[in-house]
């Protein structure tokens, strides 16, 4: 399959992503919700450092450095835990949601948040051993050299690959998070090989969208530049929230695939393509 195949079938998958988020626009709201909630986590965060130091960040980063190197890496560490939880938790909600619309019934945000709080053990346990994987990367980068650098780097992309179906797995399947794990890199190697192919690509979406906004943003500063600069924002949360829905709803689409299940809206022969298969 040529590059030009490719494209064609990352369009047609991320077409078909979008037509169900047409149709069922309520799904968006979970990456909204998620961001939502990180913003407020993060604002909680730094309100507490405000009502504790006043506003004196000399004093806090004072205190923060007499822990010593490892309170910074506990900070990295609860960071990380926070951020992996809000987003996989969101996430579980969203495939869920579309399980039930791919399956002919009705899907209501409020079903995926019940549906991953059910969850939410798994979840935690999954975010347990992300944020650790993190923070030992994150560590592992900082101290060595630039081939070190790059070695980790590389692995980071292999831990990338290897965790690409762990939110379905953590959601339907009783496992460990490393097991969870496991099980998402078997069907990696099964399913399609051992290597992404360049089939599908929502960045081409996320830069089509981008130049359609700067063009009608430029547009608007001849009205008022005042709109063109609000009217450029939200266009840009808007492609962001939708373009992110779209790429979990596309995840939970190519989920059941594997595992035999009916999956409408896309072509089944273009899902099969998705990833390159292992050259024997």
């Amino acid at each position: 399959m040529n590059f030009f195949d490719r494209m064609g079938n990352g369009w047609k998958l991320g077409m078909a992503s979008f037509g169900i988020i047409r149709e069922n626009p309520t799904l968006m709201l979970f990456p909204v919700l998620s961001g939502a909630s990180l913003l407020f986590i993060c604002l909680t965060f730094f309100g507490g450092i405000a009502a504790v130091f006043g506003f004196q960040l000399d004093a806090f980063f004072a205190r923060f450095e007499t822990g010593g190197e490892w309170l910074a890496y506990v900070a990295l560490f609860i960071f990380y835990l926070i951020n992996f939880t809000i987003v996989v938790f969101f996430n579980v909600g969203l495939i869920h949601c579309t399980r039930l619309i791919m399956e002919g019934r009705e899907a209501k945000v409020g079903d995926g948040i019940a549906y991953s709080i059910s969850r939410i053990e798994a979840i935690v346990s999954w975010a347990l051993l992300a944020a650790t994987v993190g923070v030992v990367l994150k560590t592992l980068e900082e101290r060595l050299g630039f081939i070190g650098q790059l070695i980790i780097g590389i692995v980071g992309i292999v831990w990338s690959i290897a965790t690409f179906f762990v939110v379905p797995v953590v959601a339907y399947e009783n496992v460990s998070p490393i097991e969870a794990v496991k099980r998402s890199a078997k069907i990696m190697k099964e399913k399609w090989g051992e290597a992404i192919g360049a089939n599908f690509s929502f960045a081409l979406f996320y830069i089509l969208g981008i130049v359609a906004i700067v063009v009608i943003s430029v547009l608007l500063f001849f009205v008022h530049p005042i709109v063109a600069v609000i009217a450029g924002v939200l266009s840009f949360l808007f492609l962001a929230t939708a373009v992110s829905a779209a790429k979990t709803v596309f995840l939970a689409a190519i989920y059941r695939h594997v595992n035999g299940e009916p999956v409408e809206y896309y072509d089944s022969e273009v899902l099969d393509n998705v990833f390159a298969p292992k050259k024997k």
